[in-house]
């Protein structure tokens, strides 16, 4: 089992520990605004889908630090925390930082692309006229909690109107890194049954495509982001190795 030992090895390195603060304030920052000025934070900073009368671009980075729940940014923080902080004392603060960003709007990307394709898919049974109706006003439709009783339609304006948010692509694309950059370290799942960590990712990765392509009605979990965050890390890091830009591999 390789143990990665460095000299100056500190548990809460800067980068990790300022996400870790500024997804806490996101966080609060949301519900307080959201119960004292009933502004639904969201709206504004979840991706939306490019047709989408509420997307803004900066949204491609601004998901990232918004969640849908205490769990969903338990979760997240907590992987950022047990793999990010070693990955960012071999890496530094700029590569691992950069790492993080590009992996996280990495992972919106592939899910805009799966959007678009699920798009094309429905609109394919739709008139033109259903079709200009969900643009102009299905987003309107679904903050009032409400959608179309046309099946096609209400697929249609969950895909383009429903944000995505969290920083799970980013953190899926950090647990690909430590994979390959550590694979016979090992995790504990359920802090008892040890796997190795080349293992763990291929399994995770594995589950992620297989509930991809299951398209559970009631699953609304971006999959499809999770891995385009490890495709995104995958890819950077073989570029860094082809450059010499990369601590060895064990």
């Amino acid at each position: 089992m390789q143990q990665y030992r460095p000299s100056g090895f500190t548990m809460l390195p800067p980068v990790v520990k300022n996400l870790l603060i500024i997804n806490g304030i996101f966080f609060l920052a949301t519900m307080i605004v959201g119960s004292t000025f009933h502004i639904d934070m969201v709206k504004y900073l979840g991706l939306h889908y490019p047709l989408s009368q509420d997307f803004g671009v900066w949204q491609m980075v601004t998901y990232m630090f918004m969640h849908g729940g205490f769990s969903h940014i338990l979760f997240n923080m907590f992987a950022l925390w047990m793999f990010g902080n070693t990955l960012e004392n071999v890496w530094g603060p700029k590569r691992f930082l950069n790492y993080y960003l590009i992996t996280g709007i990495g992972a919106a990307v592939v899910q805009i692309v799966i959007a678009w394709i699920r798009i094309k898919s429905v609109e394919s049974g739709l008139a033109p006229e259903q079709i200009a109706m969900v643009l102009q006003e299905g987003s309107e439709i679904i903050q009032r909690g409400m959608n179309y009783q046309d099946p096609g339609m209400r697929e249609l304006n969950s895909i383009i109107n429903t944000p995505t948010v969290g920083a799970s692509g980013a953190v899926f694309g950090i647990l690909l890194a430590f994979g390959m950059m550590f694979p016979n370290s090992l995790i504990y799942v359920y802090f008892a049954i040890p796997v190795k960590a080349k293992y763990f990712v291929m399994i995770y990765g594995a589950i992620e495509l297989y509930m991809g392509f299951a398209n559970n009605p009631g699953d609304n979990v971006a999959h499809f982001a999770h891995l385009g965050g490890m495709i995104f890390g995958y890819f950077l890091i073989m570029l860094w190795k082809k450059k010499g830009d990369v601590s060895s591999f064990n």
